[in-house]
């Protein structure tokens, strides 16, 4: 995949705290991935600290994580919580976001089968470890220890980034699942899991509502944090957040965005 000038583009600045710097978010693409639509990836580098390859941060649902105008529910603002934390000194990746593919969204970002599909997952994957991942460490110089290597996302994408860290533990080491769809398969994933060992290089930021679906996806993801508890995971690779206000909603998912990255990426760790 060859960057061009459009590729570059800038699809929004905002001011930051500092005044030294504006964070930008690049648009790239469209790329072409085999089996899936092709898709616009978003991406926002803070501000260079040192020589060290900064980390990288894959997230799901780009349209949702950056400025308004993309999302039909409000943008993250990813761009300005990142730039504020890098303005306090502290350690923020690279942030990719990775469009979805519209009306196939709950398909491609299912590793198991839904009512809508057979689930196509493996097809994302496969180019993100194959196509994106390779393009965005060339570009953008970014580290490729799984240790500095985080995949994230909200909803089908927190789902989907579990199961993207249990398939490629050599490739993404860091997780952030939101609210995930764990009824997707009549809870498959648990029972994956069970066949997957725990990677050696594992971080987990794992969280989820009270007022989402009665409170069922709440009481799924503190079955989910107890398995990985039992895995041997304590407070310095698993954190497990309960939002009692929490909705399944980008506000809510907006609002906890800067405590799981500072929780994945804020120092460097070892296994």
């Amino acid at each position: 995949m060859r960057m061009t000038s459009q590729d570059r583009q800038k699809c929004g600045t905002t001011r930051a705290t500092s005044p030294m710097s504006e964070p930008v978010v690049h648009l790239l693409g469209p790329f072409h991935v085999p089996g899936l639509s092709a898709r616009h990836v978003r991406v926002y580098v803070p501000p260079r600290r040192g020589t060290a390859k900064p980390p990288v941060f894959y997230l799901f649902d780009g349209q949702n994580l950056f400025h308004d105008e993309p999302s039909f529910a409000g943008g993250w603002h990813l761009h300005e919580v990142a730039g504020r934390l890098a303005a306090r000194g502290e350690r923020v990746p690279v942030i990719v976001g990775i469009d979805h593919g519209g009306h196939e969204r709950i398909d491609e970002l299912s590793p198991f089968p839904t009512h809508g599909g057979a689930g196509r997952l493996e097809l994302l994957l496969d180019w993100m470890r194959g196509g994106l991942g390779p393009h965005i460490e060339h570009h953008f110089g970014v580290s490729t220890d799984p240790l500095d290597t985080g995949v994230g996302g909200s909803s089908m994408g927190g789902l989907a980034a579990l199961y993207v860290h249990h398939r490629a533990p050599d490739r993404f080491g860091l997780v952030m699942s939101m609210s995930p769809s764990l009824q997707i398969g009549q809870g498959a994933l648990f029972g994956w899991l069970d066949g997957h060992p725990r990677p050696r290089a594992s971080r987990i930021y794992l969280d989820a509502g009270a007022q989402e679906a009665g409170g069922g996806l709440l009481r799924a993801a503190e079955r989910l944090a107890e398995t990985f508890a039992r895995r041997g995971y304590d407070a310095s690779s698993l954190k497990f957040v309960a939002a009692k206000r929490g909705a399944h909603d980008e506000k809510s998912w907006r609002r906890r965005a800067p405590g799981a990255i500072r929780f994945l990426f804020g120092r460097k760790w070892r296994r």
